[in-house]
């Protein structure tokens, strides 16, 4: 593997790097005080191409494979974590299952106005008695003619309040478990789908919700792929998703190092900058060389994953490892900063916030180590 990025990626790193700069920044202090999403960068991302830069360019894509995901991901999250996991979704579970199992006319129909930025995706998988257990959902899909009657309810959902449309894994055949389980294209539109906003300890500027499906007419065309499919499908999206949620810790993790490399160079106490004691040094020393590393792991999953190797493992692997480096970075972070960093408008608040979020999303860190020790053998 070349360990460099080629051309063309590292071109859409700057100009990914100044949009998020230019564009998303001014944007945070009001989406996290209000809680909201600003909807107005899906359009404006998928206009310049930068919305989902791993699709192929056929489907308007940047063609860009998952390095380019990474990129996105990572150069937002450094700016605000909240903001790149609704642009994450959009890229990544919320159309993957669409694009490697959609038919011409549904991909038509939805992912390439998801690319562009015209609608807005989401996926619904977790439930109140379904969350590592994701076989065991309870939301049934049941044939009736020409359409699928779907009952449940989905939490957590990432995107839920705002979305157009949502891939939705949902039970044909309780009885087969897992292989009854099939994925299907719901508008926002149907009768009898509602959504609501869930509050959040961190990640505020997420749009996360509960959604509800009560006899949820939805044509038998809106069924993704095969029916029974889904849990494989999910299962396929998951690892993508994973590689770019731990591209979103490693840009949380360098937002908070460069925060407090910063605050460490400007606080002065006993008549010199504090970066000038050890035990700050020594702090920010230790997270620049994990930083370096994951940020060199990441991109050895993409790459691979960009080959068509299969890498659960891997995938399992960066997320959890990702996961702790921005949640130990942050906590850096807060000790460096001191009371400066509890005060309600420090930023670095925000990331100790949202990076506690890594150790749940995408699976459980826990899930993830099961994930390891099975692709190892030992279960």
């Amino acid at each position: 593997m070349d360990f460099e990025l080629n051309e063309e990626h590292k071109m859409f790193r700057e100009a990914i790097r100044n949009f998020a700069e230019r564009e998303v920044a001014p944007l945070v202090k009001e989406a996290e005080e209000t809680e909201t999403f600003p909807v107005q960068l899906f359009p404006k991302l998928g206009e310049l191409g930068y919305l989902c830069p791993g699709y192929p360019e056929e489907y308007k894509g940047g063609g860009l494979g998952k390095i380019g995901d990474c990129i996105l991901i990572e150069e937002l999250a450094r700016v605000c974590a909240g903001i790149s996991a609704g642009i994450l979704v959009q890229g990544g579970l919320g159309t993957y299952a669409l694009f490697a199992h959609g038919t011409e006319e549904q991909k038509q129909k939805y992912l390439v106005p998801a690319i562009k930025g015209q609608k807005i995706a989401a996926y619904g998988l977790t439930e109140p008695n379904a969350g590592s257990d994701a076989g065991a959902i309870e939301t049934t899909a049941r044939r009736e003619g020409d359409y699928y009657i779907i009952n449940g309810t989905k939490i957590y959902i990432t995107n839920g309040p705002i979305c157009d449309f949502v891939l939705l894994a949902a039970s044909t055949d309780r009885s087969k478990g897992t292989r009854g389980i099939s994925t299907f294209i719901v508008g926002r539109d149907t009768p009898g789908f509602t959504a609501t906003k869930m509050r959040k300890l961190g990640t505020h500027s997420s749009a996360t919700g509960e959604l509800v499906f009560e006899d949820c007419r939805v044509p038998a065309e809106n069924l993704l792929g095969e029916e029974g499919r889904g849990f494989k499908y999910m299962l396929e999206a998951l690892d993508g998703a994973k590689i770019s949620h731990a591209a979103r810790n490693v840009g949380l993790a360098q937002a908070a190092f460069e925060a407090s490399l910063d605050y460490a160079k400007q606080r002065i106490q006993f008549g010199q900058p504090i970066g000038s004691f050890q035990a700050i040094a020594f702090k920010l020393s230790n997270m620049a060389t994990q930083i370096e590393a994951a940020s060199s792991f990441l991109y050895q999953v993409a790459w691979l994953y960009d080959q068509g190797n299969e890498c659960r493992k891997e995938a399992a692997m960066v997320k959890f490892f990702c996961s702790d480096l921005a949640i130990g970075a942050a906590e850096e972070a807060m000790r460096i900063h001191a009371g400066a960093g509890y005060l309600a408008e420090s930023v670095v608040q925000r990331y100790f916030r949202d990076a506690i979020l890594g150790h749940t999303t995408e699976g459980t860190t826990e899930i993830q180590q099961l994930v390891i020790a099975r692709e190892l053998g030992l279960g």
